[in-house]
């Protein structure tokens, strides 16, 4: 019989870093850990036991997750609520766990987008499946063009209100949206604890649009999904495309991606990151982290082996100029 899981006592003294996240009481890990891919129902359960334990036992307190994370929908958060059942429950007060709605759930017009209707019903079969009386933090996961604004809002700021949420944040907003959800927020005394987009080497679009300039300074923690641009960022992909990778699955990423041109530059960028004495996974990581306002970055790993590898970004070098 398996013995109960009993986290590693030295797990806050293992070489984790923790950044304030804007202007709040809250630290997250320089390094969280994101259930996008590798935790859904068609992933073995006992490795994504295996990462989640290793992510706590290495100090990863922050578990990022969404209605949809799958596949199927709903699945990721299904394999976190056994998880917690099984080895979290006695850490729950550790643990700072995010999902979000926003992206198709179920079907027929309740199950989409921003409404007032269709946040809370999602956040309450969201936690049913995480087996959680609440979750630290609630996002809206992508600006609703049709819904207004106020309604999505007012929505989260009665989450939090309900005690269904600790914190809100938004994600992949644009500028102007989003300054005026910062201004509603704190208007309604829930402030916006976090903002969540991509940001890697390839897509640096909330640098160029000035959002990341916009919560660092107005006290909004930024993470980071995709810093290692679904694996492209590594060196999965420096001398073609592996049987078993996540392009020859073709999903989220296309072979045609691939191009001579962005081949050439992953291998400029994996050259420098010889020089630095890293891996390329390493410095990519740590180049996000390095700019003002990054709060964390967010990470999938299909081993164990795999985010031990990418918790070494922490102790990596500075950079002399940007890459």
């Amino acid at each position: 019989m398996e013995q109960n899981y009993l986290a590693n006592e030295n797990r806050y003294n293992n070489g984790m870093s923790y950044a304030r996240c804007g202007n709040s009481g809250i630290m997250l890990p320089k390094v969280s850990l994101g259930f996008w891919h590798n935790f859904g129902s068609v992933d073995p359960f006992e490795r994504s036991r295996a990462i989640t334990r290793y992510a706590f036992d290495h100090g990863i307190t922050h578990f990022d997750l969404a209605n949809n994370y799958g596949p199927i929908y709903g699945s990721a958060e299904e394999t976190l609520g056994r998880l917690m059942l099984a080895d979290f429950k006695p850490y729950r007060d550790e643990l700072f766990i995010s999902t979000k709605a926003g992206y198709d759930m179920w079907p027929g017009p309740y199950g989409n987008w921003g409404s007032r209707k269709y946040l809370i019903a999602s956040l309450n079969q969201s936690l049913k499946r995480m087996n959680l009386d609440y979750v630290d933090l609630f996002y809206s996961h992508r600006f609703d063009p049709e819904t207004p604004l106020e309604e999505t809002l007012q929505a989260l700021v009665d989450i939090v209100r309900m005690g269904k949420a600790l914190y809100i944040g938004i994600s992949r907003w644009p500028l102007d949206a989003t300054r005026f959800a910062y201004d509603y927020l704190k208007a309604h005394d829930v402030p916006m604890l976090i903002y969540q987009d991509r940001l890697n080497l390839l897509d640096r679009t909330p640098v160029d649009t000035g959002l990341l300039d916009f919560c660092a300074s107005n006290g909004v923690g930024f993470i980071s999904f995709s810093p290692l641009a679904q694996g492209l960022l590594t060196n999965r992909y420096l001398n073609g495309i592996p049987s078993d990778s996540r392009m020859a699955k073709g999903k989220f990423l296309k072979e045609e991606m691939l191009t001579p041109q962005l081949l050439e530059k992953l291998k400029n960028y994996n050259n420098i990151a010889q020089q630095r004495n890293e891996t390329l996974a390493e410095m990519a990581l740590a180049w996000v982290l390095k700019h003002k306002g990054v709060t964390s970055v967010l990470v999938g790993a299909s081993s164990t082996e795999q985010l031990a590898n990418n918790l070494q970004c922490i102790n990596a070098v500075n950079f002399a100029q940007d890459l």
